[in-house]
């Protein structure tokens, strides 16, 4: 997947919610979220895109919509709220947001009273965040629809495991899950401000091992962020290392650094060349300061290559690795082209960025071209991530790329270089 992905797990917004604990209790008395029909467990089906798990999800039965499942976000929100024109939400008083980016804080409206449902998932009298605006246009960097984010309420009250194999997910009640040895390693975590931490990581310079505490956070696509305004300090930056744009915060651009680490050590498994993003502190740190100290976090461009379980109510996790996973290698993009997707499907590819000196620019390409071609493949059969993939593997291999550009259609390729 491309390293330029979301950031926005890290959102500090606090509105009350009501638990219940009684297991008969009729569905339509129950508060929060829980499993319908008394059972003690239930599956769901997630789609994968820029290493953000999607999930569908139906609120006061509308349409399917989709939301990131972030494991740190406190409340849910709705990023989109054109998806509620045809059907309004009562809305009540005004609250703002803060979180990563370099812009000021939003505003958005809580809607109360909903009811939710994500497969044999539920939850009734449940309070919305809705952004007053599209701020993150999420679908056009995703590549699909996005119409929200949610996740703590869900890690709160379940054991959650994520197979990003069979790309489902089981919710459990905790009284009824029972650690085996066969799951995985078990790693204790610290629950704070909603926000899981764990101290079983380690990043190697050279031959020192330096322990850091992360945030395990699924609302985030890129492998490892480090925030080196918060005691990392004395790690440099790596020898070999680039400006980029490392994604979108809740209040807008991140902009940082990519380079790679030797080695980390993540449980007891140890992985290499691991790229790592370092955000500048204007961006990221600064905003953060008041949250629990951590070196940073660890998104699913890591995660993916484990079966991994949240236990938050016992406060560990379980890492299971998936062998043909953890045998691949970090990438980054090796074209310079930063896409985005636009459409009725999100399925029209335009270029957004470009990067000075990159492959893509000496090919001639510009920003505002529309893709319609990658090796001979239509784009309209081609996810955003498809794409991504294809251009950040393979160094020198050939590239051929068509594009509209002003009317005309203009063929051109490059040789694929790595940056990193």
């Amino acid at each position: 997947m491309k390293t330029l992905v979301l950031v926005i797990g890290l959102i500090g917004i606090c509105l009350a919610a009501r638990g219940d604990d009684h297991k008969r209790t009729p569905d339509k008395d129950r508060y929060g979220f829980f499993i319908a029909g008394n059972r003690t467990w239930t599956r769901i089906p997630f789609q994968l895109h820029s290493n953000l798990i999607i999930v569908p999800v139906k609120v006061n039965d509308s349409d399917t919509l989709h939301f990131i499942l972030d494991t740190g976000v406190s409340n849910t929100i709705i990023t989109d709220p054109s998806a509620f024109k045809k059907r309004p939400l009562t809305l009540t008083r005004k609250v703002k947001l803060t979180g990563a980016g370099e812009g000021g804080s939003l505003t958005a409206s809580v809607a109360i009273d909903n009811h939710l449902t994500m497969g044999g998932l539920r939850a009734s009298h449940h309070n919305l965040v809705i952004l007053d605006e599209d701020i993150l246009h999420l679908s056009e960097y995703v590549g699909t629809p996005v119409h929200g984010i949610f996740g703590y309420e869900i890690f709160a009250n379940f054991v959650v495991n994520v197979d990003f194999q069979r790309r489902e997910i089981t919710l459990m009640q905790p009284k009824k899950y029972h650690y085996r040895k066969r799951k995985g390693d078990r790693y204790p975590i610290t629950i704070q401000d909603t926000k899981a931490y764990t101290d079983a990581l380690s990043v190697f310079d050279g031959e020192k091992s330096l322990p850091l505490r992360v945030v395990l956070d699924t609302g985030a696509g890129h492998a490892l962020l480090l925030d080196r305004s918060r005691s990392t300090a004395t790690m440099p930056l790596p020898e070999k290392s680039i400006r980029a744009q490392l994604g979108r915060g809740l209040n807008g651009i991140i902009h940082g650094s990519m380079g790679r680490i030797q080695k980390i050590r993540f449980g007891r498994y140890e992985l290499d060349n691991i790229l790592a993003s370092f955000p500048d502190s204007m961006a990221f740190g600064m905003k953060l300061i008041d949250m629990p100290e951590r070196q940073g976090n660890v998104g699913c461009e890591l995660l993916r290559r484990f079966n991994v379980t949240f236990n938050y109510p016992d406060r560990y996790v379980v890492l299971k690795p998936i062998k043909r996973l953890m045998r691949e290698t970090f990438e980054h993009d090796m074209s310079g082209l930063e896409l985005k997707a636009r459409g009725e499907r999100f399925r029209n590819y335009y270029v957004d960025k470009i990067v000075e000196g990159s492959p893509a620019d000496m090919a001639g390409l510009q920003e505002g071209d529309e893709v319609l071609f990658v090796n001979n493949s239509s784009t309209n059969e081609l996810s955003i991530s498809d794409i991504y993939k294809i251009l950040q593997k393979g160094e020198g291999k050939e590239v051929s790329v068509l594009v509209r550009r002003n009317g005309q259609i203009i063929i051109t390729a490059f040789v694929l270089k790595r940056l990193i």
